[in-house]
């Protein structure tokens, strides 16, 4: 896609990181991004997409916007509460970036739409509250050769891996036994959402335009009471349900980004 002659000026200063430039650039304008779960994570992932110049934001979350949302949730109005927080999230980043193109969707990711809204995009992140809909997303990223970004936080701890169906583990061979999960009762400080969502829009702009190594095949764990940071090597199950014994093709160029051997 041609860059318009103001998002050159918008993008300037990042098209001058090195292997990144113009053709990024494109890359990133041509791209659909689904983004699940828009809360403190997914929200302010997709605000650094946009503002990347991410060309469309597919933002998928049922529910309406709580004051006890308000502490994390940057795309979010105290005169919101009440109301779809997916439309409210679509508001503010066309109103930050008019030249990005947002679709709300409001509901929640299910069996019923989770094949449709992958098949819609070139990757998805997973920022989900919980499993099932984390699990779902996973199964259907698997089926489609769609690749994923997996991130979750709880208190002051979180991690993050780039899944890339064929190639690294997916999310059912990282946690086959799923946690218990208690949608109002985890602890949640926004700059720990924010921190997290920062790295999540960055391993995807790095998986659109190969222009830097995203995390597969490794999974980053964080605990930011101490600031201490781990990347262990993951491994794909041949035995797991979801992803175990099959090969499949991503829609994005997979080769450009070397799987990491440390």
């Amino acid at each position: 896609m041609v860059l318009t002659l103001i998002e050159l000026e918008r993008y300037r200063r990042q098209m001058t990181l090195p292997n990144f430039g113009e053709a990024a650039q494109q890359q990133l304008k041509s791209a659909t991004v689904l983004v699940t779960g828009v809360g403190g994570l997914g929200g302010t992932a997709a605000l650094y997409l946009a503002v990347a110049g991410v060309g469309r934001l597919i933002l998928v979350r049922g529910g309406e916007l709580r004051r006890d949302d308000m502490n994390r949730q940057i795309l979010m109005s105290d005169d919101w509460v009440g109301k779809p927080r997916v439309f409210k999230a679509k508001e503010t980043l066309e109103s930050i970036n008019p030249d990005v193109e947002v679709e709300a969707v409001f509901d929640y990711v299910t069996p019923d739409n989770v094949d449709f809204l992958v098949q819609s995009a070139d990757l998805a992140l997973d920022c989900a509250h919980n499993f099932v809909e984390r699990d779902l997303l996973n199964a259907a990223c698997v089926r489609w050769g769609k690749p994923m970004v997996e991130a979750a936080m709880d208190g002051m701890e979180a991690y993050l891996t780039t899944i890339v169906p064929g190639v690294t583990p997916c999310l059912s061979c990282l946690f086959p036994e799923k946690p218990e999960w208690d949608r109002r009762g985890f602890s949640v400080l926004g700059a720990v959402s924010g921190t997290l969502a920062c790295l999540t829009a960055l391993e995807a702009i790095k998986l659109i335009t190969g222009f830097s190594q995203p995390l597969l095949s490794q999974l980053l764990t964080m605990d930011l009471n101490q600031m201490t940071f781990a990347k262990r090597r993951s491994y794909r199950d041949r035995n797991c349900p979801v992803c175990g014994n099959s090969h499949y093709s991503t829609s994005l160029q997979v080769e450009r980004v070397a799987v990491a051997t440390h």
